[in-house]
């Protein structure tokens, strides 16, 4: 996968152990991590742009995450944060989420559950820009489940209009066959070959007609659906 494919995270922790935790397991899953120990330094990277999510811890020196996280959204900054912290009690979490965070999460955490949690935050923000997404004369409307190529509709399945969706939100950039699994089915099965039957389907449908080819398979990597020439 190319360094500007991968998703980008700025993770601010103070605790050296857990912090070079989280630093190796997104680094693992793909992820372009930046990494900060205070809160200062957490809300100037935030405040720079760059980062798709940020994981924000609560208890930071200089800064607290809460006011981090606060003093981010009062200056329109609409990154979306998860908290992690030690503090689990109910008053907490709502404190939390009204001083702007999207997600809470409380130590000790899953690590499978807390990655799941940032891709599905992740994911949140491609949706919410615009209900069409065009890739050329390739038209898709996510709200009411159409797909158009020039005047010609084409008929998908539902789990074909999913994959083709998620794929076509990210054209341009690399996603795995994880990411995949994880968006339209809920879960991984990288044993399947389902996978392989709907994309094939999916080709057949608004490429083979029209003498097209939109979806790339990266060997390894996943798939990327092409950008138009300019």
């Amino acid at each position: 996968m190319r360094e500007d494919d991968r998703v980008r995270i700025l993770i601010a922790e103070d605790d050296p152990r857990l912090a070079d935790l989280l630093e190796e397991v997104l680094t693992e899953a793909g992820w372009r991590v930046a990494l900060v120990r205070d809160g200062r330094s957490a809300y100037a990277a935030a405040l720079g742009g760059g980062h798709d999510v940020v994981l924000l811890d609560w208890m930071l020196p200089g800064l607290d995450g809460a006011t981090v996280c606060r003093r981010l959204r009062d200056v329109g900054v609409t990154t979306p944060v998860l908290m992690l912290t030690a503090r689990g009690q109910v008053e907490d979490r709502i404190e939390g989420l009204d001083a702007g965070a999207d997600d809470y999460m409380a130590k000790p955490f899953v690590v499978d559950e807390l990655l799941a949690r940032l891709r599905a935050l992740h994911r949140r923000t491609r949706y919410q820009s615009t209900p069409i997404i065009a890739v050329g004369d390739l038209v898709i409307d996510t709200e009411a489940r159409r797909v158009k190529r020039g005047e010609a509709e084409i008929a998908l399945t539902a789990r074909e209009f999913d994959i083709l969706s998620f794929l076509a939100a990210n054209a341009g950039k690399a996603v795995s066959r994880y990411d995949l699994y994880d968006e339209v089915w809920g879960e991984t099965d990288l044993r399947s070959n389902v996978m392989d039957v709907s994309l094939a389907s999916i080709r057949a449908k608004i490429d083979r007609p029209f003498g097209t080819s939109t979806i790339t398979t990266l060997r390894g990597s996943g798939y990327r659906v092409e950008l138009p020439a300019t």
